[in-house]
This record gives structure tokens, sequence and C-alpha cells, in this order.
């Protein structure tokens, strides 16, 4: 029996899940990223934490590997003070053929809080959502190729620190669209927090079947996608998900979509450059732009741990999450 839809938000408007960034009002948007400011000063102090969470509970559950998203998820709860509990699924039941349904009831007798969940199934955390009680929040840590919410603010706050308003900004998004998770959440955000221009650069069988829809203008050429960007997002080429042929080579992709400090030179000269990681170099963009004057890949990393905080504060902090000043 399907308990029906997942609401993100409780009948004051205040976020329960955080499952996708669709549906969620832009001013809450705009609020999480203001709130990262505060904890982002929380990374510069002696003692990093706040005591919003203390007496929670938090458990990552990746059926996915992952090393930057689960690590800043971790760090984010325990700067919040709360109890940090990390299921390795290889080893935990669900391997030896417990159901998920019967993996979530133990834990859920433990009294946890939050669960922070990647799947490469999409609809996972949603579906983890349905079935527990009112008082445990889920946060989507990246399911299939549906939605990475919070990589996604972490971009748009990364943009934020170094370009300002985003209304006059041209973001263009290169690679590999149909199968990214991330550029759909990006493309959500962005156009909902009113970006300029938004652009799509990728070839033609890495892009969905209808990409006008995502609210983007569409190129199959680099330079003319990138010619007077602001911004320039890379993104990785997920050939775990692929199924066919859909390149040539890497080699080939590289020649004609891999970012170099020539081919950047379209871009305006203060163009900034981000991934969500990880990189492929000599793939997606050679190592003098990774590790070049207008790469912010870094950035987004510690900006990552800031955003997590504002976000797990808001879903099951002690005290009105809004209200904190770091």
């Amino acid at each position: 029996m399907n308990p029906g839809p997942v609401q993100q938000l409780d009948a004051q408007g205040r976020l329960r899940h955080f499952l996708s960034l669709e549906g969620l009002p832009r001013e809450l948007l705009v609020e999480i990223l203001d709130q990262t400011e505060g904890f982002l000063r929380v990374a510069r102090q002696t003692v990093k934490k706040v005591p919003i969470c203390r007496g929670k509970v938090v458990a990552n559950l990746f059926f996915e590997t992952s090393t930057r998203t689960r690590t800043t998820f971790e760090l984010a709860a325990k700067r919040l003070s709360a109890d940090v509990l990390n299921l390795n699924i290889s080893t935990s039941a669900t391997a030896k053929g417990e159901s998920l349904l019967d993996t979530l009831r133990n834990l859920e007798a433990m009294h946890l809080d939050l669960f922070v969940v990647r799947h490469r199934d999409t609809g996972a955390a949603h579906f983890i959502a349905q079935h527990l009680p009112p008082h445990v929040s889920v946060i989507n840590a990246g399911d299939g190729r549906h939605a990475h919410p919070t990589q996604a603010l972490l971009d748009l706050f990364t943009i934020r620190q170094h370009k300002g308003d985003f209304s006059n900004l041209c973001v263009a998004i290169v690679g590999d669209i149909l199968h990214s998770r991330v550029a759909r959440s990006q493309l959500l955000a962005l156009n909902s927090l009113g970006v300029g221009e938004l652009r799509l650069i990728a070839p033609r069988t890495l892009l969905p079947s209808h990409p006008e829809a995502l609210g983007a203008r569409v190129f199959h050429d680099l330079q003319e996608g990138i010619r007077d960007a602001d911004v320039i997002i890379a993104l990785r080429l997920q050939r775990e998900r692929m199924q066919g042929a859909l390149l040539p080579s890497a080699r080939e992709y590289f020649h004609c979509f891999g970012l170099t400090e020539a081919q950047l030179s379209a871009a305006k000269p203060d163009a900034i450059v981000l991934h969500p990681g990880p990189i492929n170099r000599g793939v997606e963009m050679d190592s003098q732009v990774a590790d070049g004057p207008r790469s912010v890949i870094l950035e987004q990393v510690s900006n990552g741990i800031a955003v997590r905080m504002a976000v797990i504060s808001r879903c099951i902090g002690t005290q009105n999450a809004r209200e904190h000043h770091a």
C-alpha cells in the first residue's frame, strides 16, 4: 500500500524533509543560503560546534559509495552537536537479505531523528520518508538520476559568494546532463532564484529527450555555449549509469567538451568554474583549469559543510534555526 506523496514542509511551513528542490518556495532557498553564511563563521571558530541539534541522532544511510557528500554530512551533524551513526551498507543486514523496510524499522527502534539517504534508485529517499513516523526527517543525499538538492544549494551558495545577484548572470552547465541528478537540482534552483540566462552544453546523446523543457538554451558547441558566461559548471561523465555507446571515447569527449584555458577564453575574464566532483582530469577538464585561478571547486567542498548544517538544523533543530546567528 502506497502511503501517498511526501510533504516536505509541515503545516507551519517549516522544513520537515529535504528530498527535492521542486515545489520549495524561493524564500526558503534564500533563507537557507543566508543561514549558511552564519555557519561558515562556525568553521572559523576554535570550537567548531553549536548546540542546535544536541540530543538528536542522525543516521547516514549511503547505499552508494561517496566520500565528499558522506563526510560533509557527518561533519555538519557533529558541528550541530548531534550524535551520528554511519551505516556501512556493504556489511549491514541488507547485504544479508534483510529488506530495506526491516532495516528502517530496526533503526527507527533506536529512536533516530534524521536519515540522510543516498541510493542508486530514483525515489528511494521519498520511499523511505513515506514509511517513517512523522517525527523522523529524511534528507536526500542523491537518488538515481533524480535529485541531489544539497549539492545544488552549495553550488548556488558558492556562485553567490563570488557573483552576488543571480539576475544578471549567465550560467552554463557542461557535460552529462542526461544522467546527472546534480544538473536537475541545479536547474530547479537557478530558475527559482531567477538567473539571467541558463545554458546547457552537451552532445545530443547526453541530453534528455526534451531539453528545452528544462528552462535553458541548448548548445552542442562548447565555445559557443560558454561565450560571455559568468559561471561554468562542469559535470562528471557518469559511465556507471550509461547504457550503450553514448560516446565514441573519453578522448573524443575531452576534445569537444573538455574545459581548457584555451576554451575558457570565450567566457568572461572573471568567469568561475565549478564541478560537483569527483573530477575526471583530462576528460571533463584539464588540471590547469581544475587547479587554476578560475576554479572554486575546493570552496564548494568547504561550503558543503555549512549548507548541510543549515538544512539539518532546519529539519531537526531543537530551536528555530532561522533565529540562529553564528
